[in-house]
């Protein structure tokens, strides 16, 4: 098999576990504010990674000052990704917020070539300019339907291919595991600050296995995500 099929699949398998994940945030959305779902979830991450990264021995920190900095980057564009498609996602219909995030592997094929130097020929690029017209169509700037939250959608957009194109840029030196780990615990503790404020509920039997679901999913789309740019 080569690497462009091998890519493919953990893309998809990365894709299908994050758009579960979103469903399972999008049902606790009527239950507890975000923040504090996302430290819920966030927490629950954080420890499975690292107690399988123990198991494994894929924890790695030593790294040299490039792919240090490179983790800081994704780390943080997970961070802005994380918030800006979940508050968009706690404020609009699921269909809306996926049909928005279409755009990303246009998004990242066109900076690939920008800012990589990737092979994009004049049919890739024709096709592009097509699919972000299609995404237009799907915002409809300037009409009642577009409001701050479309924004929010597009915002996701552009981090997320920040984030990928950091994590193309790594060696392959830095494991996985520790890649998906440190974008965990950038994001777990942004919202358990931003929750400080938040007000807090109990969650409900149900909410609860909304939350565990949430964490089995985004675990995945955590690891196939970085795998599959990797590859």
């Amino acid at each position: 098999m080569t690497n462009n099929w091998r890519g493919a699949i953990f893309m998809m398998v990365s894709m299908a576990s994050f758009t579960v994940n979103d469903a399972f945030m999008k049902l606790l959305s009527s239950e507890m504010e975000l923040f504090q779902a996302l430290f819920l979830r966030g927490i629950g991450t954080v420890a499975a990674f690292i107690l399988v990264a123990r198991w494994t021995g894929a924890l790695r920190f030593d790294l040299g000052r490039r792919d240090a900095i490179l983790v800081a980057v994704r780390s943080l564009a997970e961070v802005g990704s994380t918030y800006f498609f979940l508050t968009a996602l706690f404020h609009m219909p699921l269909a809306n917020v996926n049909a928005i995030f279409q755009a990303l592997p246009l998004a990242i094929t066109l900076a690939g070539a920008l800012f990589l130097g990737l092979p994009v020929g004049w049919k890739r690029l024709t096709a592009i300019m097509v699919g972000f017209l299609g995404v237009l169509l799907i915002v409809q700037p300037g009409t009642d339907g577009f409001n701050t939250y479309s924004l929010y959608a597009l915002a996701s957009v552009g981090t997320v291919v920040v984030r990928d194109l950091a994590t193309r840029q790594m060696s392959a030196a830095i494991p996985t595991a520790t890649v998906a780990l440190s974008a965990a615990v950038a994001v777990t503790l942004f919202s358990g600050i931003a929750s400080a404020v938040s007000p807090w509920v109990m969650p409900s039997a149900m909410g609860m296995l909304q939350l565990f679901g949430a964490l089995v999913f985004v675990l995945f789309g955590y690891v196939y995500s970085v795998r599959a740019m990797r590859t």
